[in-house]
């Protein structure tokens, strides 16, 4: 014999499977800040809706901007999140502990071995970011200030310093910095999206592609001894 619900019952439970799971307000919005990350990176800014973001989270679209006042908000937290990465901050303290003591060669390494693991190991900021500028979003600046723009005046304050002491000849500091990021950089580009084709011109790991860059760049500024 078959046991049919009430009509209250069946009504009762549709509302319990389309209610979104209880979570703790900061877990609810990591939550969003995963999926959202997650279509950004697939979609770009404005190929996506916080009602796409909402039903990808299974909450309504109330719940969104309860969190997150608007979509650029929640954007903005996205890059605030991806450059809060404790890998950010580990590369940030090695290379001033680099700094602090003149090693030229670990503070250039450290830096391209950083940004490279990065982006082999996460897709979705350099995807991002590609969709920012394409679409001519102005959170695309606030990408450039508050992470590209940072790191580049610290290491060109590093060539500065290492010029005044005779150690480097004189260069300069803005275009050789942007010189050595674009290495790091385009290969890093390589790897992400090209990495079949571009094996076959150079396979290396990126250990091996921090130090080969490093030699490269700190051979071509180095002071003539001579």
């Amino acid at each position: 014999m078959t046991l049919r619900m009430t009509p209250k019952k069946e009504l009762a439970q549709k509302d319990s499977e389309r209610s979104p799971v209880r979570m703790a307000a900061e877990d609810r919005r990591q939550q969003i800040l995963d999926v959202a990350v997650r279509l950004f990176s697939q979609k770009g800014f404005r190929g996506t809706t916080t009602k796409e973001i909402a039903l990808a989270a299974g909450v309504n679209e109330a719940i969104i901007f309860r969190h997150f006042a608007t979509k650029s908000e929640l954007y903005a937290a996205i890059i605030d999140s991806k450059g809060e990465q404790g890998c950010m901050h580990e590369m940030q303290a090695q290379i001033a502990q680099a700094i602090a003591a003149k090693d030229d060669k670990k503070v250039f390494e450290t830096f391209a071995l950083s940004v490279l693991d990065f982006h082999q190991h996460d897709e979705t900021p350099m995807r991002i970011w590609f969709y920012s500028v394409l679409e001519g979003n102005e959170l695309s600046k606030m990408i450039f200030r508050n992470h590209m723009a940072t790191m580049h005046r610290v290491l060109a304050d590093y060539l500065k310093q290492r010029m005044r002491a005779g150690a480097f000849r004189k260069v300069e500091p803005n275009t050789a910095v942007r010189a050595f990021n674009g290495m790091v950089m385009g290969h890093a580009i390589h790897e992400r999206f090209f990495a079949d084709e571009a094996h076959e011109l150079l396979n290396i790991n990126n250990r091996q592609a921090a130090e080969r860059f490093t030699d490269i760049f700190l051979a071509g500024i180095k002071a003539n001894t001579v």
